[in-house]
């Protein structure tokens, strides 16, 4: 089965300084963007589409002194178009290129698919011959649009979208997931994974900050995020493996992150993991469904019932292992609350999803 997918590879650093220089022009033709559609609507009460942005640019990367290339002017205001519909806005944030500035905006760099060829362990792109680390063996694949992005450490990356085969699961069996803060996930098979990738390097993090180094405060936010996406990537490629349904609880974490549990919220990657475990799904052709979690961790996985002896409200939440009062089953709390989320997910297989 094809489908796509976004590789990401890693720009030797000695190409850091002309990648700047080229995010520079690109936040130049977006804050022009910016300007004038915001001034197109105030004034005309006309929403400027891409293309009309793209007249407006045309001629600019002929000017003196510009690296960047036609095709990314264009892509430019292609994605400032569609980032305005997305957020409803008659004007975007500003794209700051000052890095001393406390509004500095990483840099940024799209492309068309012309605008990118790959060719000996280095990519072509606005006359420039940039080295990379090819991981993935580039020169198989064919290479579609994308982008050049810079983390908070100031390194490169390449973002380039790739058609790929991939193999539908071989799994047979279902799985249901419970995410939480003790734990990010549960699994209804008793797997787990914790969610304390910050909580484990906050003293350090702490250390660095009050030391004022700033450097190795973003190595370690990036160490931490790094830790975060392995062990989550390796967790999600487990499960959409060995099974062919993954029902997941319709937690939220947006609400969350507005009480007292919005450092372990934020900390367990509940989005990021569901995420993952969407577009592997779809790939492999596993089915992934977003079920009512509701009483999920109340309710007896054996016997259905919600017995008095069941965890419930804040004053529940210490409470790790439970035994149901009605059928004397014995239960831990994350696992009972996989298996009804699982039960949950038959359930509307069984009925089957209303087209929308």
């Amino acid at each position: 089965m094809d489908c796509t997918k976004t590789l990401r590879l890693r720009i030797k650093d000695k190409h850091a300084k002309v990648l700047a220089l080229m995010a520079r022009e690109v936040h130049q033709v977006w804050n022009f963007c910016n300007e004038t559609s915001h001034r197109a609507i105030r004034e005309r009460h006309q929403w400027l589409s891409g293309y009309n942005l793209q007249k407006l640019t045309n001629g600019f990367s002929k000017c003196d002194g510009i690296h960047i290339g036609s095709p990314t002017v264009q892509q430019v205001c292609e994605d400032y178009a569609k980032a305005r519909k997305q957020f409803k806005k008659a004007k975007l944030r500003w794209r700051v290129s000052n890095p001393q500035s406390s509004k500095y905006s990483l840099g940024w760099i799209p492309f068309k698919a012309r605008a990118l060829q790959y060719k000996a362990g280095q990519v072509a792109f606005a006359g420039q011959k940039l080295s990379l680390w090819d991981s993935y063996g580039l020169a198989d694949y064919e290479l579609r649009a994308g982008s050049f992005s810079q983390d908070t450490r100031g390194r490169w990356y390449l973002n380039v979208v790739v058609k790929v085969q991939v193999q539908a699961s071989a799994g047979t069996a279902s799985v249901g997931m419970d995410l939480g803060l003790k734990e990010a996930a549960v699994a209804s098979t008793g797997e787990r994974i914790e969610g304390h990738f910050y909580r484990k390097l906050e003293c350090r993090l702490g250390i660095a900050q009050r030391a004022h180094k700033k450097q190795r405060v973003r190595a370690i936010h990036a160490k931490i995020a790094n830790q975060r996406k392995d062990l989550l990537h390796k967790f999600s490629t487990a499960m959409v493996k060995q099974n062919a349904a993954i029902f997941v609880g319709d937690v939220a974490s947006s609400k969350l992150v507005k009480t007292k549990m919005a450092k372990s919220t934020l900390d367990a990657g509940w989005a990021m993991l569901k995420t993952m475990l969407e577009y592997k799904s779809h790939q492999a052709g596993v089915v992934f469904e977003v079920v009512n979690e509701s009483y999920t961790t109340q309710t007896c996985s054996c016997c259905g019932a919600i017995p008095a002896s069941s965890p419930k409200g804040r004053a529940g939440l210490r409470i790790r292992e439970w035994k149901c009062s009605d059928c004397a089953a014995e239960h831990d709390r994350d696992v009972n609350a996989a298996r009804n989320i699982l039960a949950a997910g038959h359930r509307r297989l069984a009925v089957g999803i209303p087209v929308l």
